[in-house]
């Protein structure tokens, strides 16, 4: 893996086999989309029906997955993930790792241009890097650089990165669109309103919480995108845009719901159903209040059953899931203090918290971003109230849930978190005392802090399973959140669209291969 004389594709090669197995995507209702190179002519306006207006378009700073979809056919990055979460060549053709781990030197695609017309080299990839890592930029995959000391651009087509250890997730970090390769003449603020990347499709237009559209970049570097434009149209709830497919106006969707897929399926309309590495959790804020006390945590995590949690606001459709759902690092669902809910054993850790009486929490819930979060969040409520634990619902705005998410401004969230195939590109951010977003994930210990070293510095696939399996059972057994399930998302297509891929990671980027007749 570390060889000084041969150039490598990625560090995942055992990750991608377990990937590609399991996240297959398998029909629900009619015949799910399929791959067609050669299905469906050139051309056409795509309209896809979006619940949410993206919170942002500087890619440095997305969170919200409707951002996220947005700006991922905007932008480009060194790295790229395939349909099976392999990582493959993207802004960089190929990379060498020297032999102590060190070292990582890519060599850059020629001939690749921002949307403004400039050409991208070294220059704008080490301007990128060093801004994401500058604190102050407040790029939210910052630390998935912390083990880089230097960026070098030693010519147009090269770039060096210099590390402080052998850091293993780095190539599957940096496909992550929070990693996006961005002009150095650009500052954040002009790319808020006209965003200038290299991806497969640019800019057209954007009426503010109505509609954004994208356009063919014929510039692009790789094979070009068969449509003309693709338009996201914010349609408020997501019956509303079944009705709207129904009726001809919108050609393509996403839904969390299963019950609005079912309703969506038809003569005319296709439901892919697949499974997703994003989780939904109760994430609690180990910093604030009650919660501080590891046996409030604890008392929480042993009320809830994660079953009825599952089956109450996504109809049973997932499975009930621990911390990790990468494939290659996924966790024991049942490997934690209470496999099952336990409200006896939950009235025991409130006395041992000296709360015999119970505790208070409130927690915050997004509206609109996915369709199963308030359901999610009352039957949490209802189960909690029977354990002597009052859950007040602060229900919020896509927007407001982010910013006072970002901020750590809770003492509880209910939140679907986007997963990744590599356990420290999940986390590492997350849960170690230096990462970007610990405020966020409210936890650390020096104990996470070693093995997530320990596990970026590995680059042995069984060694770095066995890392994560210990990084699970110190979150669990800390009750850091309350992990309850992964699900999957229903791409929703009219019968003229052809060739779009679905993706584990929730990825739209294969909209640069979709056509419509």
């Amino acid at each position: 893996m570390h060889s000084g004389s041969r150039f490598i594709r990625g560090t995942l090669s055992a990750i991608a086999i377990a990937a590609a197995v399991s996240v297959t995507s398998t029909a629900c209702g009619a015949q799910a989309p399929q791959p067609a190179a050669s299905a469906g002519k050139s051309g056409g306006n795509l309209v896809v029906g979006v619940t949410t207006d993206p919170d942002t378009l500087f890619p440095w700073k997305a969170t919200q997955f409707q951002a996220v979809s947005v700006l991922q056919n905007i932008y480009g990055t060194l790295t790229e993930f395939d349909k099976d979460l392999t990582v493959v060549p993207g802004l960089a053709t190929s990379w060498e790792t020297s032999p102590d781990g060190k070292t990582l030197t890519f060599k850059l695609r020629e001939g690749v241009t921002f949307g403004d017309g400039s050409t991208m080299d070294s220059k704008d990839v080490k301007f990128s890097l060093d801004k994401i890592k500058e604190e102050a930029t407040g790029a939210v995959s910052r630390t998935s650089l912390a083990a880089v000391t230097a960026v070098e651009a030693p010519d147009p087509g090269t770039i060096v990165l210099r590390l402080s250890a052998p850091d293993a997730a780095l190539p599957s970090n940096l496909a992550v669109i929070n990693m996006a390769i961005l002009s150095s003449d650009d500052a954040e603020q002009s790319l808020l309103k006209t965003p200038n990347g290299t991806g497969p499709f640019t800019l057209k237009e954007r009426v503010a919480s109505q509609s954004l559209k994208l356009a063919r970049n014929d510039a692009y570097w790789g094979d070009k995108a068969k449509l003309d434009t693709v338009e996201l149209r914010v349609i408020p709830d997501e019956s509303s845009i079944v009705s709207a497919m129904q009726a001809g106006n919108v050609n393509f969707a996403v839904f969390n719901s299963p019950l609005v897929a079912k309703t969506a399926a038809g003569p005319n309309i296709s439901v892919a159903k697949t499974p997703q590495l994003s989780y939904h959790a109760l994430q609690l804020n180990a910093g604030r209040g009650d919660l501080a006390d590891l046996n409030v945590r604890l008392a929480v995590q042993c009320a809830v059953d994660r079953q009825q949690v599952l089956d109450t606001a996504a109809l049973g459709e997932g499975e009930v899931t621990g911390p990790i759902t990468s494939p290659a690092f996924k966790s024991d669902p049942n490997d934690r203090p209470c496999p099952k809910r336990d409200l006896a054993k939950a009235a025991e850790y409130l006395n041992k918290a000296g709360k015999p009486e119970g505790v208070t929490l409130s927690t915050i819930v997004s509206q609109g971003e996915y369709a199963t979060s308030v359901d999610e969040a009352q039957n949490l409520k209802a189960q909690l109230a029977e354990a002597k634990i009052t859950l007040n619902i602060e229900a919020l705005e896509s927007g407001a849930f982010v910013t006072r998410w970002k901020a750590g401004d809770f003492d509880a969230a209910v939140a679907l978190n986007g997963g990744r195939p590599d356990a420290d590109g999940m986390y590492g951010r997350y849960f170690t005392s230096t990462g970007n977003l610990n405020k966020v994930a409210g936890y650390s210990s020096p104990t996470l802090d070693s093995l997530f070293a320990e596990g970026k510095a590995i680059s042995d696939p069984k060694k770095r399973k066995d890392i994560y399996s210990k990084v699970s059972k110190e979150l669990e057994n800390n009750a850091a959140w309350v992990w309850l399930f992964t699900s999957y998302t229903y791409t929703t297509t009219g019968s003229s669209v052809q060739g779009f891929i679905p993706m584990a990671n929730g990825s739209l980027q294969y909209l640069r291969t979709t056509t419509i007749n």
